[in-house]
């Protein structure tokens, strides 16, 4: 996992598995970094994701409350065929906005 920070946004670039094993990680690593840079938004970048499960998208429903109590938002880039499937089974999609690349995000969070 990688984080660039643009602005007031922390990207996080995710790889791998977003599983019910790397959760926990996960989300330590990037509500620490999230704490750390004082960003407001949070833009996960999920072009290298090979697997997502149900503990995925609690964690990323987990930091979608985190950023909103901080009047933040949160947005999905480069969402793979596999893994827009899942976001849109559980409405994920609904709450966080789904963009083509990372400077569409970043404009549209700017």
């Amino acid at each position: 996992m990688d984080f660039l920070v643009a602005d007031r946004t922390l990207v996080v670039i995710l790889q791998g598995e977003v599983d019910h094993h790397t959760c926990v990680q996960i989300r330590q690593q990037v509500d620490h970094e999230y704490q750390k840079k004082r960003a407001r938004n949070l833009v996960f970048d999920l072009e290298k994701v090979k697997f997502m499960d149900s503990a995925g998208i609690g964690m990323l429903m987990g930091r979608y409350r985190n950023v909103a109590i901080c009047g933040g938002s949160i947005a999905l880039i480069n969402v793979r065929p596999e893994t827009a499937q899942l976001i849109e089974i559980s409405g994920v999609n609904r709450l966080m906005k789904i963009y083509a690349s990372k400077e569409q995000a970043l404009e549209a969070l700017a």
